[in-house]
């Protein structure tokens, strides 16, 4: 189906942007740098000299090399690219760790060919050549990164490899290897090839994204790693604005009153992503608090029936949303009866209905089985067939309450609509009654993004018609991990609630703040399962002591004109990832081989 296939796509650029931001704290950075440098020199001074020279000499090298670098990438981070949010000491450091990574290589081959050869001109010349190497990284690393201007990139790029290569020259000189006079040329032909190099590169991976998507792959990326390193959302956002469509989009509200406003159940036909604090990842606990604030009740945001393809491009776009919901529920409820819940299940789908007036509040899982996003065209269908029973109004809400790393929609559909409708048919032949509605917030302050936990927390409502009580709670989180949702229910069947479900909003606020193959952690994966669980009978049991006789209404707001991302460049931008970095593959190989024959030639003639 085409929502399996965005999914893949978004779930192979998290894997790809995943491996892209490993970096060592700044400590362990500093000593691993000490390593490269001291140890790397005093290796290769030890197997060119005699013992006791190469130890001189290996830690004049290293030491000289290790204390310089340090004081340039000082420089660059605090002057150079002072104002760069991306490029602290830290991650300066970071980078010149992964050039004498480089650097190094060239080195021992010098250092080898030296040994078999009898020719220490060869530990000279392999080391300028990778010296140029390192200009190459350098200089594809700051212009694919920096939001700097260009002139600070060259400086950037120049500052440590010229600064480190002048221990070596004093070494060689010292040592008779080389003349000043004789290398030179080089030092004029080698940033000069390089600078090409390093430019017909990076245009070549600049040409993909604007192919694809009309937009330059480096200036994505930029904006991506601004938010991923720096929070800043709106450099992401405006490119966002640039490619999104306009849609009319719709909220549907349950809203319950009692002498004031009691509760409400918000579901937006808006998905909360892509990631991070981006677009729409945050319109769950945004909405739910803009709600509570305007009438002093307690809200919820579950997720809707719909994919990333909704996903909203900017904050702007989520206070049209709210603004619009806010002013649209200053209604009185007038509904004064409901059915009891109840759930239908049919061994892999299961759904629960529970209709106020002429209104159903439907929910779908595939717990224990993966329950990602479900197709709009499900609600559709739901709808259609709540209207059979004379229901004006059709609520549905995807629990998204489980993940076990396997999902088949294909094989869920028919069984989704299967239970939807014997579900349906069942509760419209219930007995509507008064009914009381609780309802209650907590957040718990030890959760955090990096576990899984949203800003919203936890929100039970509870509505018990005629002795019978049902607890609906959601969990500001995306998605939970398989067989939790079971054990909460349990937990609750044994407080006395007679029917529940268990939902996540699907923020995914949490979403792009981990390193690992999704990027986040499903509800109960690095949450304590014990803590989780009191929270939620804490909850609960706060909601049934202010239970009230309740109405209930239900509104479908309509808000015009919303950017969305939308499906088509959604997929674009996930398949970017892809094939930038394919792209990066074949064209990275032949410009250094090149640009390495060129710089040979160049040693060579001088």
């Amino acid at each position: 189906m085409a929502e399996d296939s965005l999914n893949q796509f978004m779930d192979r650029a998290v894997k790809h942007y995943s491996s892209l931001f490993w970096l060592p704290p700044l400590k362990k950075a500093i000593l691993l740098l000490a390593l490269l440098c001291i140890g790397g020199q005093l290796l290769s001074a030890l197997i060119l000299f005699p013992y006791f020279d190469g130890i001189v000499n290996g830690l004049f090298l290293g030491l000289s090399l290790f204390f310089t670098n340090l004081v340039f990438d000082y420089i660059v981070s605090r002057i150079v690219l002072r104002q760069d949010p991306l490029f602290n000491l830290r991650r300066t450091i970071a980078v010149s760790f992964f050039c004498w990574i480089f650097w190094l290589f060239f080195i021992f081959i010098g250092v080898a060919s030296a040994i078999l050869s009898d020719l220490l001109s060869w530990w000279v010349e392999l080391c300028l050549l990778g010296f140029s190497a390192v200009l190459v990284f350098r200089l594809i690393v700051f212009m694919s990164t920096s939001s700097m201007d260009y002139k600070r990139h060259l400086v950037a790029s120049f500052f440590q490899p010229f600064a480190c290569i002048i221990p070596f020259m004093i070494f060689w000189t010292k040592m008779d290897y080389i003349t000043v006079f004789r290398v030179w040329p080089f030092f004029f032909f080698s940033p000069a090839i390089c600078l090409i190099a390093s430019f017909l590169f990076v245009s070549s991976i600049d040409r993909v994204g604007k192919q694809m998507l009309g937009v330059s792959s480096i200036t994505l990326f930029k904006a991506f790693l601004l938010n991923w390193v720096a929070d800043l959302n709106v450099p992401f956002e405006e490119l966002l604005e640039k490619l999104g469509e306009e849609q009319d989009v719709e909220v549907s509200l349950i809203k319950f009153d009692s002498s004031k406003p009691k509760a409400a159940i918000i579901v937006p036909s808006v998905h909360p992503g892509p990631f991070k604090n981006v677009g729409s990842s945050l319109l769950p606990s945004m909405l739910k608090v803009a709600f509570e604030r305007e009438f002093n009740c307690v809200g919820c945001v579950p997720l809707g029936l719909l994919g990333h393809e909704l996903d909203l491009a900017s904050q702007p776009q989520n206070q049209k949303i709210i603004s619009h919901v806010v002013e649209a529920a200053s209604f009185t409820a007038s509904e004064t009866r409901a059915t009891p819940s109840f759930s239908v299940s049919d061994g892999f789908a299961t759904a629960c209905c529970q209709i106020f007036g002429n209104t159903a509040l439907l929910s779908f899982t595939l717990a224990p089985k993966t329950t990602e996003d479900l197709p709009k065209e499900l609600g559709l269908f739901a709808s259609k067939e709540a209207k059979k029973h004379g229901l004006d109004c059709c609520v549905v809400v995807n629990a998204h309450n489980s993940i076990d790393e396997t999902a088949n929609m294909r094989e869920a559909s028919d069984s989704l609509k299967k239970v939807a409708v014997k579900c349906l048919e069942k509760v419209a032949s219930l007995k509507r009654l008064p009914f009381e509605v609780g309802a209650t917030n907590v957040i718990p302050k030890e959760f955090s993004l990096k576990d899984g936990m949203g800003p919203g927390g936890i929100t039970v409502v509870v509505v018990r018609v005629s002795g019978l009580k049902t607890a609906y709670v959601v969990v500001d989180g995306n998605n939970m991990i398989s067989g939790l949702r079971e054990s909460i229910l349990s937990v609750l069947r044994s407080m006395g609630f007679d029917e529940g479900e268990i939902f996540t909003t699907d923020t995914h606020a949490v979403s792009a703040v981990i390193l690992g193959s999704r990027g986040y952690h499903p509800i109960g994966e690095a949450i304590n399962h014990e803590k989780l669980i009191g929270y939620i009978k804490e909850a609960a049991h706060a909601a049934v002591a202010n239970l009230e006789r309740c109405k209930a209404e239900c509104r479908r707001i309509k808000i015009p004109n919303v950017k969305v991302i939308g499906k088509t460049r959604l997929e674009s931008l996930s398949l970017l990832t892809d094939r930038t970095l394919k792209k990066a593959k074949k064209t990275i190989i032949p410009i250094l081989t090149l640009s390495g024959l060129l710089l040979t030639l160049v040693l060579m003639i001088f």
